[in-house]
């Protein structure tokens, strides 16, 4: 297929991995990431791929279920993205992890909506 720019790149996890990279290269640092990555920039990216989605509470009101959620959200941003390949799904590039660690943060645990 090719991307973009015109070169053919192979449907393939890096591919995938990198237009995720190319894609987000653009994003403000407040966003949400409701962003499409088709025909995404860079050389290396596949032009049709696609991330998948998390949607969260900002406000979790039960502090319980609510702990474990961003405690499992930080596990798959860290130790669970070496699972990513293997499962078939492209890992995120690290900038993007890093970025949505720092996002947990802004998770209130325990406090209505």
């Amino acid at each position: 297929m090719k991307n973009a720019a015109g070169q053919f790149v192979a449907p393939a996890i890096p591919s995938i991995t990198a237009a995720a990279a190319g894609a987000i290269e653009k994003l403000p640092p407040t966003t949400d990431y409701r962003v499409s990555i088709v025909n995404a920039p860079g050389a290396a990216a596949y032009p049709i791929s696609s991330f998948t989605w998390l949607l969260v509470y900002q406000r979790q009101p039960d502090a319980t279920k609510g702990k474990k959620l961003v405690d499992f959200m930080r596990w798959a941003f860290t130790e669970g993205e070496a699972s990513a390949a293997v499962l078939d799904y492209a890992p995120l590039p690290a900038a993007v992890g890093t970025q949505l660690i720092e996002r947990l943060a802004t998770i209130q645990v325990g406090t209505a909506s």
